[in-house]
């Protein structure tokens, strides 16, 4: 089943088009009314390929013929006003009318066939998405969370932004991440990510060692297919190749007003308070998932105070990259900065309009967000 706004996006188009059609069919009554009272040397019939031509560029292939076949009797009423139907002139542009308007038609087919084939595979894919990227639960000890994401509106090419939970003895654990690529192949890796953080969860390691497990979870196998023979593609995908994740692996403890944060080349969190908006950018990165087997890493957790009233604010990069018409960036932290409204809800709700807006609608990669508030200690 379609989410929602694929849905909602379908429907929009078909109102759309059905708004297109008056241009054809205003185009054929214009035409017609000037040629039949044109002098006698000025035909305009040549202009009615206009019509089912326009029709073909966003309806199918009923509508276009539909159009062309009206658009041929307006030919033939003009003839038949003008001179008559026997005329050779008038005969010659009936012909021609009708062989354009077959041939928009069978384009009309094509372009359908391939927009069902696009609409079906995008609908697999976020079909698969939601399979894979669960919503997070809305509280966990002392922690209000709120989460969403934003599918980009290019073709079927869902990315692999990624985020969850894990509730642990003495605490929350969070991940969110950006997987390189898009399409089925990003939504794998994004599973494999997410699959092994759950797992890896239930594990009293602390968060370096966590993060350290995760890119051994994730990293392609030396001994693989893909190196054999000495190629090292060989008998595998490129792509999953030179894959790798960013992501921000953060352990928040029910019992201390603090949070730990690992950043695998990931944006850094924001932290909302009292109107301030503090970006939580560590000392030592560390390259991002799948990368490190590259260079000699140490991850490294460092500390930030999370009091309660704090919220913080996770984002892919689908969000900050996002540009408006003049091609300036979304500015996330200054947005955040003005918001003054009540619960991670609300926030994440505020900022996916804002960000809809700033992108006039649509967004070029996908974007997640969570928003993460703790709440003061109950009595």
């Amino acid at each position: 089943m379609a989410s929602p706004r694929f849905l909602e996006s379908i429907r929009e188009s078909r109102r759309h088009r059905n708004a297109l059609l008056a241009i054809p069919f205003a185009l054929i009554a214009a035409v017609t009314v000037v040629d039949v009272n044109a002098p006698p040397d000025v035909h305009l019939g040549p202009f009615l390929v206009a019509a089912p031509a326009i029709a073909a560029s966003f309806t199918g292939p009923r509508m276009t013929a539909f159009v062309g076949v009206v658009a041929v009797l307006a030919q033939a009423l003009v003839a038949a006003v003008r001179t008559s139907l026997n005329d050779l002139n008038h005969t010659y542009q009936i012909i021609a009318l009708v062989l354009i308007s077959v041939c928009v038609t069978f384009f009309a087919h094509l372009r359908v066939r391939n927009e069902r084939a696009v609409t079906q595979l995008r609908s697999v894919a976020e079909a698969a998405q939601r399979v894979v990227l669960r919503p997070l639960p809305g509280r966990s000890g002392p922690l209000r969370i709120s989460s969403v994401y934003l599918a980009a509106e290019a073709e079927a090419q869902i990315g692999g932004d990624l985020y969850a939970a894990a509730r642990t003895m003495g605490g929350t654990r969070l991940i969110i991440g950006d997987v390189r690529g898009k399409g089925l192949a990003a939504i794998g890796e994004a599973a494999s990510v997410l699959g092994a953080f759950h797992a890896l969860s239930r594990q009293r390691w602390l968060l370096p060692e966590l993060v350290a497990h995760l890119e051994t979870s994730i990293a392609p196998d030396p001994e693989g297919p893909a190196h054999d023979n000495g190629d090292e593609n060989a008998g595998g995908d490129p792509d999953l190749a030179e894959s790798f994740v960013t992501a921000a692996v953060l352990d928040i403890p029910d019992d201390a007003a603090e949070l730990h944060l690992v950043s695998c080349g990931h944006p850094p969190p924001l932290l909302l308070r009292a109107g301030e908006v503090i970006p939580l950018a560590v000392r030592a990165p560390a390259p991002p998932l799948g990368l490190a087997r590259l260079v000699i890493t140490e991850h490294t957790a460092e500390t930030f105070g999370f009091e309660a009233g704090d919220t913080l604010l996770l984002y892919t990069d689908g969000v900050i990259e996002s540009r408006d018409r003049a091609g300036n960036f979304y500015p996330l932290r200054e947005r955040a900065a003005s918001w003054c409204g009540a619960g991670p809800d609300a926030l994440l709700e505020s900022l996916c309009a804002d960000l809809l807006r700033h992108a006039g609608g649509r967004l070029g990669d996908d974007a997640a967000l969570v928003a993460v508030e703790r709440l003061p200690a109950s009595g």
